[in-house]
């Protein structure tokens, strides 16, 4: 009898009893698939994406669909769907299953429109139900901070090495993300001069992802990842301040600090700030990020974003002794009238990242982990804009992008179908991708710091096409090493110019791998960040005057010491003799003389090579400096680049040249002056 009367009343109406279900749009296989599983008992139609507006589009539906009556209309929302989104509500706005970019979905209901409003605005599906508890106490749902932790034993703690500690939001391993890249090389070129201990949030990292930082740790602290349970907008400090707020990990290294008696303590990220430190390392200005977005979209949250980060950053940095920047650019933005953050840029493996032959072809190459949103806009900017000017004028050319650990997922349905794009998550390797590419394209539009995926470019000697933002601070010139294009149509034209122009991408390309070997080699940039290390030690030696006990440790230091003036110790005590000593055991010694009034004659300095790089010279150096005043000179041989490029750091120039001063090799001696302190 029901099923007559329901059959009898849509009869009347027009439509067929049985209800449909109807999904936009085609490309969406994966959408389509999920709603015939969820509904297998109904009709399904399935509609191309229409052009117009949604006045229009609906109008064109009703036509075809006015025999039948819409139990269901599933659609993805993002892109360039606001006009089909319109259309549905007015097709069937009780009936509309809509999903995200992450494959969520979601019914849209007005008895729950707040929760239907924060889908449509991107919020993920298990954050919709959250509540603040400043104003929801009594919630359940609330942030879990785990005490689990792991400790990994690496290599040996050395008594002569000084000890350092890095807090870092993950663990620098696998290099899937520029954060990584920097923090494991920099890690490395620590671990010369320095036993690290890490500590890190680790989520399921696999055994052989750890042993290639332990080679250089000493010991590792590994926490899970917290569950963080609170609304973004619900918070003075920035959510991502919050999600690293671990009580645990605030007791471990305090715990470690006092146990291995650490010297210093290294931050890495502005969000990691709270634990506080020594070196806090500023991977990008956040607020000047935020500040980019809220001058682009100008809404209340963007502004919200901006404020609460500004206000946390200038007041994160005043904590520090020290912080580091990515470029001159970012050091301006953070200074203080009283001093500029020191800029310690970031590098690129050259030994790992070597020059091949492009290929002939057109292939085009993207990469940055969508985990971090100006990279996921970066791709929607290229993939909406450009690609569809080049695509139809280059029916060759491909494009490849890496988008990282689970990239696919955070841009869900709005990937582009067909076999000219090729999508790629999480590569171990990128170099073989360089290689088979001619052009990479970096289309940011928003960004603060610098970009690696630039430098791995460079390094592999790929021409660069790039936007103003992408290849900030790097040193690159338009024309000359990279080609910038800031707006669709000159991004699409840039990346034309460069695909039939063979030898324009050579000259661009040859230009910045002279570039990166020049300024942005891991090795060189270790240096700068050991340096900045040893300023902020405490003394861990003793200057003295030297005596007769001291001259049999002064010949061995002098026997390690090739390069140095190989002189009888016994005829030190006629001159001058200071000796700094580390645990009781002279490391450095210094013997000078004064040859006239007011001028002064360095005759030898050495260092145990055990010491080096310690800032004992330099200690050296300077005590004599201060004791006497007037002019100092000092011979040492051309060939000891070291040595004359540490006299240089010191304040000595260039006086002259004596041909044939040395013996066992003959040798010229340079003279090198300096005033002074």
């Amino acid at each position: 009898m029901k099923q007559r009367l329901k059959r009898w009343w849509f009869g009347l109406l027009g439509k067929d009893p049985e209800a449909v279900v109807v999904t936009f749009a085609a490309a969406d296989e994966a959408v389509a698939a999920e709603v015939r599983r969820l509904i297998p008992d109904r009709e399904h139609f399935t509609v191309e994406l229409l052009d117009g507006t949604a006045w229009h589009i609906w109008h064109e539906l009703r036509r075809r669909f006015r025999r039948k009556r819409i139990g269901m209309l599933a659609l993805t929302l993002g892109g360039d769907r606001r006009s089909m989104l319109g259309a549905a509500f007015l097709l069937a706005p009780t009936k509309i299953l809509a999903f995200n970019q992450r494959g969520e979905r979601h019914h849209l209901k007005l008895s729950c429109w707040i929760a239907s409003w924060l889908f449509l605005r991107g919020v993920p599906l298990d954050r919709i139900w959250l509540r603040p508890s400043w104003l929801w106490p009594w919630k359940k749902d609330r942030s879990v901070y785990s005490s689990d932790h792991r400790v990994l034993e690496g290599r040996p703690v050395s008594s002569e090495r000084r000890r350092v500690g890095v807090i870092s939001p993950y663990f620098p391993y696998p290099l899937s993300h520029g954060g990584a890249v920097r923090i494991y090389y920099l890690l490395r070129e620590l671990a010369r001069e320095f036993d690290v201990f890490l500590f890190a949030f680790a989520e399921n990292q696999r055994d052989q992802d750890l042993a290639p930082v332990m080679e250089f740790c000493a010991q590792a602290v590994l926490l899970p990842v917290a569950r963080y349970r609170e609304p973004r907008w619900s918070t003075i400090k920035p959510p991502e301040v919050r999600e690293f707020r671990s009580p645990a990990m605030r007791e471990l290294v305090g715990r470690f600090r006092a146990e291995w008696k650490l010297d210093l303590i290294q931050i890495e990220y502005t969000y990691m700030a709270d634990y506080g430190g020594d070196v806090l390392v500023e991977h990008d200005v956040t607020f000047d990020l935020y500040g980019q977005v809220r001058r682009q979209r100008r809404t209340l949250a963007a502004w919200w974003d901006w404020w609460r980060w500004s206000r946390f950053e200038r007041a994160a940095i005043g904590r520090f002794r020290r912080v580091v920047a990515m470029s001159d650019k970012d050091a301006v933005l953070l200074g203080r009238q009283e001093c500029l953050p020191h800029v310690i840029a970031n590098g690129v493996d050259l030994d790992r990242f070597v020059p091949e032959p492009e290929p002939e072809s057109q292939r085009l190459l993207f990469i940055g982990s969508f985990r971090h949103f100006p990279n996921l806009t970066a791709y929607r900017f290229f993939a909406g804009e450009v690609w569809p000017r080049l695509r139809e004028r280059f029916p060759e050319m491909t494009l490849t992008v890496v988008a990282g650990p689970d990239g696919l997922r955070y841009l869900g349905a709005a990937a582009p179908a067909g076999g000219r794009v090729r999508l790629l998550e999480f590569v171990r390797d990128v170099r073989p991708l360089y290689v088979e590419a001619n052009i990479v394209i970096v289309p940011t539009l928003e960004s603060a710091g610098t970009n690696l995926k630039v430098l791995e470019a460079m390094a592999m000697e790929r021409a660069v096409v790039a936007t103003t933002t992408g290849c900030a601070g790097l040193g690159l010139a338009h024309g000359e090493s990279v080609w910038i294009a800031d707006t669709a149509a000159e991004f699409a034209e840039g990346v034309a110019r460069l695909a039939q122009d063979a030898p324009l991408r050579r000259r661009l390309a040859g230009a910045a791998r002279a570039i990166a070997e020049e300024r942005f080699d891991w090795k060189r940039i270790g240096e700068q960040q050991r340096r900045l290390l040893h300023e902020l030690l405490p003394a861990a030696y003793a200057l003295r005057h030297g005596g007769a006990r001291d001259l049999d440790r002064v010949g061995e230091i002098q026997r390690m010491s090739p390069d140095a003036a190989q002189w009888i110790p016994e005829r030190y005590l006629a001159y001058d003799l200071e000796v700094a000593e580390v645990d009781g055991r002279v490391a450095a010694f210094l013997v000078s003389r004064e040859t006239a009034p007011g001028e002064v004659e360095i005759l030898n300095l050495a260092v145990d090579p055990a010491w080096r790089r310690r800032g004992l010279a330099t200690a050296l150096m300077a005590s004599v400096r201060r004791r006497r005043p007037g002019e100092f000179f000092l011979e040492v041989r051309e060939s000891n680049l070291a040595a004359r490029d540490l006299y240089r750091k010191l304040g000595f120039e260039q006086a002259g040249v004596r041909p044939g001063y040395y013996d066992c090799p003959a040798e010229a001696a340079i003279v090198m002056r300096a005033q002074s302190c």
